[in-house]
Order: structure tokens, then sequence, then C-alpha cells
């Protein structure tokens, strides 16, 4: 059971960017929302948050908001149940109502707690193996990776591929495996099993670069979900919540998405035929970007070639072409795909604020 309140809890009328703060402390994945004397009013989880950046919603706006696009959608009173219930009747309100959180009241109907279905059944593993894509060669990044992996460049003391590994086994997941091609004993040397890093690592070697994706084709297909990263990203996106929104979105593959601002540093003008119908002065036009992180069911393995290079969007449009279930996860977490020098730059700063465990 989860009881710390303090960032558990938020009152009605506070900003949503004060539920993500509350929601990266707990790493519960959910916020309750609550009145001055901590009676539950409504709960915002963070498949909420992340359907909010898909509309483009500003985190400068109320938790309140969120809460009635939920009643919009149909969503009613959050189930509930009694701080001083035995667990069993905890865990079967979780599953009839298919609910992954239930917030615990005591007889004044205030918030005392919270408690997880995965926790209550299975610990605190979520039931995931990941994937490394570690074999790039880091061309921009020349001459630093003249001799070094990309990912095992020094971030902050250590070599990226460290941190990704060390966040993997902070989310639970401890069966890893590192796609190598460039390089690969260097990588090999210094993680070794990886039991001094706690994962059980293994390695598959790519004798020639196969893309993003081709390396995936060198294994035998997993029975269970499968996170796949690439080995230069720096972030501290959170595992556990991805893994709940896909599950949420019973999708085949979920792909992690970054709003990304174009800025265009001149008029537009925008003509129909030789009339021109309106100008605007250096718009900004916001995307949603590849941030590198995807979740796999096994069936997505039987679209994948073996030893071919093959990328992630090539995979991703044949899913698509087969009416697959393809979803976007947004992120809010700091995130840098390290592709050049002055990437590699950033990452040194932004290292020293992120809470990765470096």
């Amino acid at each position: 059971m989860y009881s710390d309140i303090t960032t558990l809890c938020i009152e009605s009328g506070r900003t949503i960017i004060e539920a993500i703060r509350l929601m990266d402390q707990s790493r519960m994945g959910i916020v309750l929302v609550v009145d001055r004397n901590k009676k539950l009013i409504g709960t915002i989880t963070d498949g909420d948050i992340r359907r909010s950046v898909l509309a483009k919603i500003s985190f400068s706006e109320s938790v309140d908001l969120l809460l009635k696009r939920k009643g919009d959608d149909g969503c009613i009173s959050p189930v509930t149940a009694s701080i001083g219930a035995e667990e069993s009747i905890w865990i079967d309100l979780l599953k009839q109502h298919k609910i992954s959180h239930l917030p615990l009241l005591d007889s004044a109907k205030c918030v005392k707690g919270l408690v997880k279905l995965d926790e209550l059944l299975l610990g605190r593993t979520p039931g995931l193996e990941a994937i490394v894509m570690a074999g790039g060669e880091g061309q921009r990044l020349m001459p630093l990776t003249e001799n070094t992996p990309k990912p095992m460049l020094p971030v902050g003391d250590k070599p990226l591929l460290e941190i990704i590994i060390k966040n993997l086994a902070d989310a639970g997941i401890t069966k890893v495996k590192v796609a190598t091609h460039h390089k690969p004993e260097t990588i090999k040397t210094h993680f070794g099993d990886g039991k001094e890093f706690g994962v059980d690592l293994s390695y598959v070697s790519e004798e020639r670069p196969l893309g993003t994706a081709g390396g995936l084709g060198l294994l035998k297909p997993p029975d269970q979900t499968t996170l796949v990263i690439n080995g230069d990203i720096l972030t501290n996106v959170d595992f556990r919540a991805m893994l709940s929104y896909h599950k949420e979105h019973q999708a085949d593959l979920t792909v992690a998405v970054r709003h990304y601002d174009l800025k265009v540093p001149y008029g537009v003008v925008e003509c129909a035929g030789p009339a021109v119908e309106r100008i605007t002065e250096k718009p900004v036009f916001g995307v949603f970007v590849n941030a590198g992180i995807y979740l796999l069911e096994p069936t997505t393995y039987c679209f994948i070639p073996n030893d071919e290079h093959f990328h992630m969007t090539q995979l991703i449009g044949r899913l698509l072409s087969a009416k697959r279930v393809v979803v976007s996860f947004p992120i809010h977490e700091e995130w840098l795909d390290i592709g050049n020098h002055t990437d590699y730059q950033r990452a040194q700063e932004l290292v020293k604020d992120l809470k990765v465990n470096t």
C-alpha cells in the first residue's frame, strides 16, 4: 500500500503541471484530486495526462479540466475501498472493475492510501523484458566514436548505456538484451552478464548494421511484451506507465512520441490560386516525433524479416497495413536523442537535473 498522502493527493484547482510533479515523485501513475478536507473528488491517471498532451491541453490548466473531460467521456466516480478491508476485497474490486489503482478511504471518506493490482498480485516486477539497440556507429559523433560505441560515451560520470540499463532495473525490468555491432567488445567487457548492474544481460550481435529494428529479427520471438529502446537516448520516462498505457489500449505496438515545435523563420503565405488568402509571420507548427522507445507484443515479430536491414518505421507501416493496433505514448518527461556533438554537450548538462540513477 502507498500511503504518502503528500505526493498522492492534489487539491481541486491546482494545475496539471503540479499533478505531473507529484506523479513523478510517487511513481504510482496516478494522483487523487481532493477537497481541502482530503475527501476524494476524482482521479487523474498517467494515461489522462498523456491524452491531454495529444489534445494539446496546456499544463497550466487546472486538473478540474481533466476531470471534466473524463466525465464527458462517461467516466463515473472512482471506485474506492475501505482502508480496513481485507486485501482479497481490494483485489476483487480491482479485477471486477478492470482498473489498476484503488484509492483507500477511511470512514469519513478521506484518502488514506492507494493500492495497485500488479503489486498486489506480482510484486514490483512488471512482466517485461527489454532490448537496447546499441549497434550504431555514431558517425556524426566522430572522432569520439572512432574507438568507442556511441552508447558507451560518458554522460556525467557513467556511460550512457549504463544509465539506460540502471533505469530499466529501477523499473523492475531485469531481463535485458543488448544488440551490438560497432566495437561490441567494449560493451561486453564493461557489463559482462549484467549482475553487477542488477539485470540478467545477454547480447545479440549484428554482423552488419541492421537498422533500428533489424536486430530483432535475429532473436527468437519472446512470449511476453518487449520494451525496445535506442541506445543513444537520455531520458527519465516512466516505463511502468508506458506499459500500463500499452495494456489499456490493447496495442500490438506502442511508440513513444515527443512534442516538437517547427519554427518557420519566414512569413508563410497561403494562396488559393493567385489570390492571397492569409499571411502568417513566422508561425510555429507543433508535431509529434518518434522518441525511439517502443513496446511490442510477441505477435509483431512475424512482421520482422530475419537478418535483414529493417527500421522501426517499416515495422509500424506493416502493422498499420495489417490493421493491427498501433498507438502513440506522448512523453512529457525529459528526453534527449544524442545524435551529434551539440546534443552530446546538452546531455552533460541535462544529466545533472534528471531523476536518473547516475
